[in-house]
């Protein structure tokens, strides 16, 4: 039997041999470490024993595949303790996630925080009792009998779901058992001891908001307790710049009960979202853009020929009029293929670039609502890009270009995805084996690293996502280039090329910011609210020492306002250092203070978040300079927090 190991070695043995037999033969520190195995692409527990030639990659908790085994096996321990604690709660489903893992509950009365701390507290002494942790397995009959006699009714639904015949997978430490297709580590001591209950939520069960509310248990595991500790302050540091928290104290946006989901921008959000499409329209125009606006709601008839009546139905809002079925956009591309089909086309005039700012309805489900990260109704800074084949290359590393531009703007570092077909598109594979091409060739070219992401494309085409991180080290998709040779087709568009013969153009969709909303909330939370200074609402606040002053104060604010600075004055009867922190809260970039000197030789003393107290000078010059810094939309860095004059 051949082994072929992740380094490209291959290791020979003459009997079977389990996966952690072969960890021990390659050094007997791997075997301690090991978590999985990943066996020709597959993933499996340590005891699982390979009888035939493969390739063999042991993972540890550094690597993904073998964190997911730790946190899965993480969340049963989790689950072993809330039984032992609450034998009447039923078990439903607690799989691994990309953060940690969670573990869905009916208790017979609700947990609160008090009952995490008791069940982190139980967790340890399972983990310290060291079970074992087996897998068996039972006939499909058997396993529901085996359920129904333990009195998990969410188990047997989920085990009379499977097809018959099927031999159903069960994990067994101590005295808890759980339905499970695995993998896992191979004892419960292996868990260690950086894991943490994070928090409660409530869970629809199967994620149907038609079916009862369970709670959710939320828990993270690490493989070394350093990288607990560092995931823990991260995770309060993003507490801290939580945008629904800052949203509401800066005065940018707030929800309402009178429209879940639907956000509500106020003064100073709004001031931020146009300043946003502001920049948005100047570097559109200058990459040759023009901008269009398509009408909100459409008839059913468009729809059906997009193809999203019957891709994307279960999340349109639909409306009657006259009698005809209406959908309110859920997306612009079908507007923008109207616009491009309103009159004759010619080579030449390919590419056509068409930016659209559109507001689009998409149906969210309660649960999933969160501040403006997920709403129902947001503007996409959507560009569908009409081109002959031969300018597909070019056109999408324009756009990558324009993406990049932007982000860099903002300090935001990237990765790229690749997504490929998926199994409900439309299409012939020849368009799609093409239009992947593309995709890859540009990013070749641009010498971009990318990762395949495997069966997640629009349903009419292959797609570049890009993955920004934040100051924390949080990722979040925006950015995506989507070539799409389906709708040109479905819409039976075309353009007389240079042969004097028609010809189909191929589409682009691609979006920068994503959603506009998203995205603001995603600047909230990586400036903590702390915005550059040409994105700031207020850029600087005016602080008369005293009432005698405030003359003074406001006529600096209205040249200020005359010169495209956006100030206020902060007329109230309060000391200096009161006012100076309450600026410092809002998180405004300057602080003009002026008193007796200031206004008899006409000067301003200026302070900034960036550098604290920043001298005196002639209002012309700050004027002059603050305008320099708003032109060129640079990202000074703030001093320390503890630096003394801030305190």
């Amino acid at each position: 039997m051949k082994i072929t190991l992740k380094d490209g070695s291959v290791r020979e043995y003459q009997q079977p041999m389990a996966i952690i037999d072969i960890a021990r033969d390659l050094s007997e520190g791997l075997a301690r470490v090991a978590c999985v195995g990943v066996v020709d692409g597959e993933t499996k527990d340590l005891r699982t024993v390979l009888d035939h030639d493969c390739t063999l990659n042991i993972c540890t908790a550094n690597d993904p595949e073998g964190l997911a085994a730790l946190r899965h096996s993480a969340s049963h321990v989790m689950a072993q303790a809330i039984k032992r604690l609450y034998p009447s709660t039923k078990l439903a489903i607690g799989p691994s996630i990309a953060d940690g893992f969670y573990y869905d509950l009916d208790p017979e009365t609700p947990f609160t925080a008090e009952d995490m701390e008791k069940v982190e507290a139980e967790m340890k002494k399972i983990v310290k009792e060291a079970f074992p942790i087996e897998r068996f397995t039972l006939p499909r009959q058997e396993a529901i009998e085996f359920m129904k006699e333990r009195q998990e009714p969410y188990k047997v639904e989920l085990i009379e779901d499977l097809p018959e015949g099927e031999e159903i997978s069960f994990y067994r430490q101590g005295e808890f058992v759980d339905l499970c297709a695995g993998p896992h580590l191979m004892n419960t001591k292996d868990v260690g001891k950086a894991y943490k209950l994070m928090s409660l939520a409530g869970a629809y069960w199967r994620g149907n908001e038609k079916n009862k509310m369970l709670t959710r248990f939320y828990g993270t595991a690490f493989g070394k307790k350093a990288e607990l500790d560092a995931y823990i302050t991260m995770m309060e540091e993003a507490k801290k710049r939580d945008h629904r928290k800052l949203g509401k104290e800066l005065g940018l946006f707030m929800m309402h009960e009178a429209g879940p989901g639907f956000p509500f921008f106020l003064p100073k959000g709004m001031v931020l979202k146009n300043t946003l499409l502001d920049y948005w329209r100047e570097i559109h125009r200058k990459a040759g853009y023009v901008e269009i606006s398509t009408p909100i709601i459409l008839n059913r008839k468009l729809w059906e020929t997009s193809g999203h009546w019957d891709h994307y139905k279960n999340n349109m809002y639909t409306t009657v009029i006259d009698d005809e079925d209406y959908a309110i956009k859920p997306m612009n591309c079908p507007g923008g293929v109207l616009v491009y089909a309103s009159e004759p086309r010619s080579y030449r005039d390919l590419p056509l670039r068409m930016g659209e700012l559109g507001l689009v309805h998409r149906h969210e489900k309660s649960g999933q609502l969160h501040g403006l990260m997920r709403v129902r109704c947001f503007t996409q800074d959507d560009a569908h890009i009409f081109m002959t084949p031969d300018q597909i290359k070019g056109e999408i590393k324009n756009v990558a270009n324009l993406i990049n531009e932007v982000y860099s703007l903002f300090g935001f570092k990237y990765h790229v995805e690749l997504s490929t077909r998926p199994e409900d598109s439309m299409g012939s594979d020849e368009d799609w084996e093409l239009a992947t091409a593309g995709l890859k060739d540009a990013l070749d070219e641009l010498g971009l690293p990318y990762v395949i992401n495997e069966g997640d494309g629009a349903f009419y085409g292959p797609k570049i996502d890009f993955h920004l991180e934040d100051s924390i080290g949080r990722t979040w998709q925006c950015g995506t280039i989507q070539l799409d040779f389906q709708l040109p087709q479905r819409f039976e568009l075309e353009y007389m090329g240079a042969d004097g013969e028609k010809h189909r153009p191929i589409m682009i969709h691609r979006v920068v910011f994503g959603s506009i909303e998203r995205f603001i909330g995603i600047l909230i939370e990586h400036f903590a609210g702390a915005f550059p200074t040409w994105l700031a609402p207020v850029q600087v606040k005016v602080l008369p020492i005293s009432e005698k002053f405030e003359e003074y104060a406001r006529s600096v604010e209205k040249t200020l306002n005359d010169a495209g600075i956006r100030a206020e004055t902060d007329g109230r009867s309060e000391k200096i250092g009161y006012k100076i922190r309450s600026a410092q809260m809002e998180k405004i970039p300057y602080m003009l203070v002026v008193g007796q000197k200031e206004e008899e030789e006409g000067l301003v003393s200026v302070r900034s978040r960036f550098a604290g107290d920043e001298g005196q000078r002639t209002l012309d010059s700050f004027i002059q300079m603050i305008k320099e810094e708003i032109a060129s939309k640079t990202l000074r860095e703030t001093v320390a927090k503890d630096k003394k004059e801030d305190k």
